[in-house]
């Protein structure tokens, strides 16, 4: 039997002096002082330096002469002071060391594809191959360890307030809505297919129905989708869902959440309540439905002002049903630093982009000949241009414009942006959108969600359809979508309704939904909820531009894991048990 730890090595501290320690860790370093050994030993908690001399205590010398990085060992020892003049004030340990009375070597390490050490650039396919080794570092340890905490301040949170935690399933149904599925074949009934959930959103209503009237739950979702900085084929929420709710109970709860893990964890005191912006003036003044308000940049509508205009461009945009934007730039750019952001935008997608800077009072631009005085007064009026500034102007459709600028906002916007924390709620979403590749409404969350009750009668005519206003709401931390959630359908009739709007076949319906409409009609209660990203919250509070570093085993962008090659081929064997043939 192996002898109990009696600390961590990064617990060692002040209450030990004079006491004897057993530790267990790897070897972070060795210095050899010629008759001294000193070795770094670290655990997850930290590093202490263990001490041991030659002429006092030769046999353990001899062992410690042996060591090399990264060896897994048990040191005893006693605690004692650094001698003055040789403490770390950077490690918690630095006052202090061990002076090792016994040393053993459980296990020995090969020499390392690449040091642990912090400062060491590797890159990220290399740390994925060997990311135990990669765990090791001290940064990467410190986000799961506050991935740690964040699950459980969680869980704290909402058991306090009565919330039930209840597992929903892995292995369901698929559905033709929403992302691509994860599918897993029955090997009992064959020719036939589970999926993995990409929200536990239908069976988290069922337990509205059921009378669990506060769940909650940190669950795996899945999406087989395109992967970018901020996105993993598996990843994690904080999925709860109450009964006899509206939207501002649950929005309410969420602000708390957010409020008390931001003091839990970061021991910071948020204001609430949280600002809030319609779809529809979020995407008029920013352009984007997660706008990061620290950047005090907006966009100017200005089609009004030039719905007359002689300008090609303008009037043949405006024709065409498109719009014209503006992007103020409130400093100085050099005729090299516009092109520089013309290019910019044309890699965006943009055919180009009009400017107009002011320089010695005068409007200085390839374009200004071509606008009446009447255009030129309204755009000034309009922008409050003034001297040193710089107009970006934007003439397409609607949807490429507030692409285009609102990602430009960003790209211009990174020196001005402010300091601290931006909360956003984001409401009033239309219920649909119209889908011109498929030709017919698409949720613009999911199917789920609530009309607006004195926007339900606008459901009965197809023109106003697209007027329509859901009872969602996502939350919007600086500039990035944490989470969302809606009122839910309570009513059959009424979710039926919204199938056919969404043009889904009866048959379909039944066979895909037809459980959960079942359900509704067996009294159902007013419900609603939310779901937050806990890999891209957990980033985000630490700081982090990937939700990679805060996962233990991420996949890359190409959806691989370099530790396991998943995916990978499997034995014929298992296909032929599957009813299943490949290509490949």
């Amino acid at each position: 039997m192996i002898e109990e730890r009696s600390k961590y090595c990064g617990l060692v501290g002040e209450e030990d002096l004079g006491k004897e320690v057993t530790l267990f860790g790897w070897v972070h370093r060795v210095r050899d002082h010629g008759g001294v050994i000193f070795i770094d030993l670290r655990d997850r908690e930290g590093i202490v330096q263990l001490v041991v001399e030659e002429v006092k205590n030769p046999k353990v010398y001899k062992v410690a002469k042996s060591l090399r990085n990264e060896f897994v060992v048990k040191a005893k020892g006693r605690v004692r002071r650094r001698p003055e003049g040789t403490e770390n004030p950077k490690l918690k340990t630095g006052y202090f060391e061990v002076l090792l009375e016994d040393l053993k070597v459980l296990s020995e390490s090969k020499v390392l594809p690449f040091p642990v050490e912090e400062e060491t650039k590797v890159s990220e396919e290399l740390k994925l191959k060997y990311r135990y080794l990669d765990l090791r570092r001290e940064s990467v340890k410190k986000n799961l360890l506050f991935r740690h905490e964040f699950y459980q301040k969680t869980r704290k949170f909402f058991l306090e307030r009565g919330f039930v935690e209840v597992e929903t399933p892995y292995l369901t149904k698929s559905t033709p809505e929403g992302a691509r599925d994860f599918l897993v074949p029955s090997r009992l009934q064959r020719g036939k297919f589970y999926a993995l959930p990409q929200s536990p959103q239908l069976f988290k209503q069922i337990l509205m129905v059921a009378g669990f009237d506060r769940y909650f739950q940190i669950v795996k979702c899945f999406r087989d989708e395109d992967l970018r900085a901020d996105r993993q084929p598996e990843f994690t929420q904080v999925d709860f869902e109450m009964s006899f709710v509206d939207e501002e109970d649950v929005m309410n709860l969420v602000e708390e959440y957010i409020e008390f893990l931001f003091f839990e964890l970061l021991g910071i005191r948020i204001k609430r309540p949280f600002y809030r912006i319609s779809y529809g003036e979020s995407l008029k003044l920013y352009g984007t439905d997660k706008p990061d308000r620290r950047i005090p940049l907006i966009l100017y509508e200005l089609s009004e002002i030039f719905k007359e205009t002689k300008f090609k461009v303008f009037s043949e945009a405006l024709k065409g049903g498109g719009v014209i934007k503006a992007l103020k730039v409130p400093k100085k750019l050099s005729r090299r630093e516009i092109d520089e952001v013309v290019s910019y935008a044309q890699r965006l997608g943009a055919k180009g982009l009009a400017w107009i800077k002011v320089e010695n009072g005068k409007l200085n631009s390839p374009i200004v000949k071509f606008f009446s005085e009447e255009e030129v007064k309204g755009l000034t009026q309009k922008t409050k241009l003034k001297e040193g500034e710089v107009l970006f102007f934007l003439a397409d459709r609607g949807e490429l414009v507030n692409k285009v600028l609102s990602q430009l906002r960003e790209h211009l916007g990174k020196e001005l942006r402010g300091e601290g924390w931006d909360f956003l709620w984001v409401i009033d979403f239309p219920l649909f959108e119209w889908d011109e590749e498929e030709g017919r409404f698409v949720s613009l969350h999911h199917p789920f969600t609530a009309p607006k009750e004195e926007d339900v009668p606008l459901l009965e005519d197809e023109r106003t359809i697209p007027l329509v206003r859901s009872r969602a709401y996502d939350l919007v931390i600086n500039g990035e979508e944490v989470g969302g959630g809606s009122i839910r359908i309570k009513d059959s009739k009424l979710q039926r309704k919204i199938f056919k709007i969404l043009n889904i076949p009866e048959e379909e319906v039944e066979r895909n939904f037809g459980f959960l409409l079942e359900a509704l009609d067996y009294g159902a209660p007013p419900h609603g909820g939310f779901a937050l990203g806990l890999d891209r919250m957990v980033a985000l509070m630490l700081g982090l531009d990937s939700i990679r570093d805060v996962i233990a085993f991420p996949k890359t962008q190409k959806g691989t894991c370099p530790l396991t090659s998943a995916p990978d081929y499997v034995e014929e064997r298992q296909l032929k048990e599957l009813s299943i043939k490949t290509d490949a």
